[in-house]
């Protein structure tokens, strides 16, 4: 449009900055290599940030990268999401079309939400909790893909402008980009972070991320605002001058160069206002008058404003307006925006001073000619911007009848964006509104994007008019979906106190709030949700089917799944999908259906049950409603392992990561992992447990997915014999669970690891009072999966401290705690049958009654189910009982030998420690190539204990001090601590309440039967 303009000012010189520009060069080297780069460059207003990314860009380019950038805009605050993004990805378009097609994956609808030209990115698709990470996730991927044969810099400007969403996938990207050659590097202005200013918490949080460079840019010293003065002046500058800009300027590059055009126009530094916003205006102020005026109107437009745009607001003559154009450009005011028909201010400090010079009237005259021009003719503008900036211009222009309306558009058009904050803070705005707009604007407004099955009054939405409350409800799930669940709730509150006592005559609307709250009391920790479904229930109650009925009916079948799968539950399922079926609402009959078929595999009724779940995995799939069939992958692998069906679980635990992974379902993928590494627990592949729980802990977004990680390295600690590190991770799954919502299929394993880390400790008190706290809170039906390793632990510990004077007390009362729970867990398949007959010996055995028939029925029990760390210890058990009942030696080493091989494989240091010292004892080799010696002669064992130390040794496990052992052993109190002293050295135990636990454990005295 406009040819070669002569531009004044511009410093021609690279001033300094070489060790910052060093920093970027090396990173551009490293991610050349395959490593990529991450940089984060902060610096006051005009001290040259720009003109530093302006020097390594080139260096970039030179060196055969290629650059893509974006920058932030003012106008994000008010709902314009991912700018910078959309920026990048539309110069990545133009530099490689045929590269971003293929890189896209056959996802262009989703991505088209940051990038329009890749297609439609759909309608009113049904709104979940993984859409915006699903979008992140497509987004990473997609720029992993270009990087992969070629070197991307990828250059964000100005974050301190960002959108919420623009920061919430600028740090998804950081956090996640693991792979390609890329070289990732964003700009802020530091003398804006205010202590509120958004940006902060995230600067802070970036501060932990060791793949990121922070870069601060300081002012110049004197002598290099000397050089920059050489370089604008292209001649050697008076003393004086230097003196005088560098005082002044304080070093700001930026102020430097207006110092400079100040003093060329005659204006001595010395005599300029105090005012920065004088000094910005100086250049301003010398343009022609209708320059001046074109300047102003940019100056309220935007970050940038198209040509076309602009001619409808100034309403000059063309001629004319390319005259004051060129003139702003000219004086360096204005920039020809590269890749686009418009025009921006080539920096934003001047920009701010022009709109500061604004008239409060001016203001908002120029907002409604901007208004007016874009509904006119909304051509010079992307699609993707009409709507966010038509509402920008008409909220500026204090005009609520224009404005209340454009601001609902904008915010169904960040809804398709997923760009969920910025949603809310346009309903936000429109709420502000709504008082303010005219009762008859107000009346011709309809419900033009309801939030998921929201009820649409229960009448007609294309004849009833919106209502206040459907704001607050599109509200709250736009909070909920970006993370404010705070936000959410309270809206939710506000919500039913404006239904107040009038909640009968409006019941859809309030069984909605009330489901809306429980969900959120749940995800907060604040209470299980019960009494507000409960409340949903009851005012849906009678009413004819509905989508919100429907609605409310899953989620009654959730909450009982969850913590009560018995018939109440299979009920709600039952009816949510005969109603979700009668309204034609498919995507809330598949939720349903898969909440009733996994209700159905915990009543029993298993065939039934997978069959559901199986079908719904692949109607959704068919759909492309991938968010619920991820959900068919977890809840179907969770089944299985239930079953007993480990393998099975594992190939789909992997089969739902993929498929998340593919699609961008993160949270998906945490909730796959962790059912994952519970089957693979099972199995016995710790190692792999280990790898899975570690990557789940830095990778899972929200809370459950991340206690399960610790829940299960918790129980890894406690069985590889590490009771430390096996609290610290129990404290950390509890943190995380909270004590207000108690599921059991937390707060039971959770009971599991603590009875066993108890035990480890000698804390027999305390593991019989997690049982009874366990036995209190019922074992539901379909939770004898969590409850039998429990009682399975607590049963172990009892029959360990058998005959241990510290644990007599209350033992009678703690045995028959572990038979009330033996009668109230079910055993439907093999594999808890197997837990059943195991827990079953070993309270025999805390009553010495044990027998070796007995245990070989639980290791033939044991022996087809893949179950190998209670296998090992069933065949371990089954060798002590054969040494103790006699003979058979052969038969008990070698299920000893593959006891120990067990534990070798599983890294189990208490069950190796048990095996090697039950073969010592018995004099028995573990080796498999040698014969059994012969064994141990009457009167003596293997431990090397003379017959004296012997009856030592059963004094100490009966609880007598030294004085009494001398006593009844007639020897000196001398005598019987030099005895003691060598029977811990010969077991190798620490103290005497080791050596009891020891000796009863091993045989090594007679117990009390």
């Amino acid at each position: 449009m406009l040819g070669p303009v002569e531009t004044r000012s511009v410093s021609p010189v690279f001033v300094g900055r070489a060790g910052e520009l060093t920093a970027l060069t090396e990173a551009l080297s490293r991610a050349t290599a395959g490593e990529p780069q991450a940089l984060l460059i902060g610096g006051e207003a005009g001290v040259g940030k720009t003109r530093l990314i302006e020097e390594f860009t080139g260096t970039a380019r030179d060196r055969g990268a290629v650059v893509a950038l974006g920058g932030c805009v003012e106008l994000g605050a008010d709902g314009l999401p991912f700018a910078p993004f959309s920026a990048a990805l539309r110069a990545l378009r133009r530099w490689l079309p045929d590269e971003l097609t293929a890189a896209a994956d056959g996802q262009h609808g989703e991505l088209a939400r940051l990038l329009p030209e890749l297609g439609d990115p759909g309608g009113h698709d049904p709104a979940d909790e993984d859409s915006t990470a699903r979008l992140f996730e497509l987004t990473v991927r997609l720029l992993e893909r270009l990087a992969a044969d070629r070197t991307l810099v990828l250059v964000l400007e100005d974050l301190h402008w960002a959108d919420t969403s623009t920061r919430h996938l600028f740090t998804y990207l950081l956090r996640t980009l693991r792979r390609g050659r890329i070289v990732v590097v964003a700009s802020y202005r530091a003398d804006d972070i205010h202590r509120r200013h958004p940006l902060r918490p995230l600067l802070a949080e970036l501060d932990r991320l060791r793949t990121l460079r922070r870069i601060e840019l300081p002012r110049f010293t004197r002598t290099e605002v000397h050089r920059q003065l050489t370089g604008i002046l292209a001649a050697e500058p008076d003393p004086g001058l230097v003196e005088e800009v560098f005082e002044r300027s304080d070093g700001n590059a930026f102020f430097v160069e207006e110092l400079v055009v100040s003093h060329e126009a005659g204006c001595a530094p010395g005599r300029l206002g105090d005012s920065l916003r004088d000094l910005l205006l100086v250049r301003v102020e010398a343009l022609p008058e209708d320059a001046q005026r074109v300047v102003r109107i940019v100056a309220e437009g935007g970050s940038t404003v198209e040509y076309g745009l602009l001619a409808a607001v100034a309403r000059l003559a063309e001629d004319d307006l390319i005259e004051a154009l060129r003139a702003a450009v000219g004086a360096n005011i204005l920039l020809a925006v590269p890749d686009g028909d418009g025009y921006r201010f080539r920096h934003s400090l001047v920009r701010e001073a022009v709109s500061d010079d604004l008239l409060p009237g001016e203001r908002s005259r120029l907002n409604r000619r901007y208004a007016e021009a874009l509904e006119a003719d909304p051509t010079p503008v992307r699609a993707d911007e009409r709507a966010t900036r038509l509402a920008t211009y008409w909220y500026h222009a204090h005009d609520p009848a224009k404005a209340l309306p454009a601001v609902l558009r904008a915010s169904v058009a960040t809804r398709k964006r997923h760009a969920y904050a910025e949603q809310l803070r346009l309903l936000e705005r429109a709420m502000e509104l709504w008082d303010e707009a005219p009762a008859e604007v107000r009346a011709s407004l309809r419900p033009i994007d309801y939030a998921e099955s929201y009820p649409p009054c229960g009448c007609d939405p294309d004849t009833t008019p919106l209502r206040h409350l459907d704001l607050l409800a599109e509200a709250a799930v736009a909070a909920r979906l970006s993370g404010e669940r705070e936000r959410a709730l309270k809206i939710g509150k506000t919500a039913l106190r404006i239904l107040g006592g009038e909640e009968e005559r409006d019941p859809l609307r309030a069984a909605w709030f009330w489901t809306e709250k429980a969900r959120l009391q749940s995800n907060l920790g604040r209470g299980d949700g019960r009494e507000e479904i409960a409340r949903a229930q009851e005012l849906v109650k009678g009413l004819p089917p509905s989508a919100v009925h429907a609605v409310v009916l899953v989620g009654a079948a959730g909450w009982g799944m969850l913590r009560d799968p018995g018939p109440d539950a299979l009920t709600a399922a039952e009816r949510a999908v005969e109603y979700a079926r009668l309204v034609e609402a498919e995507s809330i009959e598949l939720n349903a259906r898969l909440t009733l078929g996994t209700i159905r595999v915990a009543a029993g009724d298993v065939d039934a049950g997978l069959a559901e779940m199986h079908a719904v995995r692949e109607r959704t799939g068919a759909l492309g409603q991938f968010n619920e069939t991820a959900r068919a992958h977890i809840n179907i692998s969770s089944a299985l392992e239930f079953l007993g069906r480990s393998h099975e679980a594992v190939e789909v635990a992997e089969g739902g990561v993929r498929l998340a992974r593919r699609y961008g379902l993160v949270d998906s993928v945490g909730w796959a992992e962790a059912n994952r590494a519970e089957s693979l627990f099972s199995l016995g592949r710790w190692d792999e447990v280990r790898e899975a729980a570690e990557r789940l802990l830095r990778s899972a977004t929200s809370t459950k997915p991340r206690g399960s990680a610790s829940l299960r390295l918790a129980q890894l600690a406690a069985a590889r014999g590490e009771p430390g590190a096996a609290a610290r991770h129990l404290a950390d799954a509890r943190a995380v669970y909270g004590t207000r919502d108690p599921i059991p299929q937390y707060t039971l394993p959770m009971a599991q690891v603590a009875v066993a880390v108890a035990a480890a400790e000698g804390r027999v008190a305390d593991v019989r009072a997690e049982l009874a706290a366990a036995e209190r809170g019922g074992f539901p039906p379909g939770t004898h999966r969590y409850g039998w390793p429990l009682v399975l632990t607590a049963v172990t510990a009892e029959a360990d401290s058998r005959g241990l004077p510290a644990a007599d007390e209350g033992r009678a009362e703690a045995l028959a705690l572990v038979r009330r729970c033996l009668r109230a867990l079910a055993a439907p398949v093999p594999v808890w049958a197997a837990y059943a007959r195991q827990a079953s010996e070993e309270l025999a055995r805390a009553e010495g009654r044990e027998t070796a028939a007995r245990w070989a029925e639980v290791v033939t029990a044991f022996e087809p189910l893949d179950r190998p760390a209670q296998l090992a210890r069933a065949r371990y058990r089954l060798a002590d009982a054969l040494l103790t009942e006699g003979g058979r030696r052969e038969e008990a080493a070698a299920l000893l030998r593959g006891a120990r091989a067990a534990a070798d494989l599983l890294g189990a240091r208490p069950l190796r420690e048990d095996v090697d010292l039950l073969a010592a004892r018995a004099r028995l080799s573990l080796a498999p190539e040698e014969r059994p010696p012969a064994p141990a002669e009457p009167g003596n064992d293997a431990f090397g204990l003379t017959p004296r130390e012997q009856d030592v040794l059963r004094l100490v496990a009966a609880g007598r001090t030294n004085r009494q052992i001398a006593e009844e052993l007639f020897i000196s109190p001398k005598t019987a601590g030099v005895h003691v002293s060598h029977i811990l050295a010969k077991l190798g135990v620490a103290g005497r309440g080791e050596a009891a636990a020891l000796a009863h454990r091993l045989h090594l005295v007679a117990a009390p039967r």
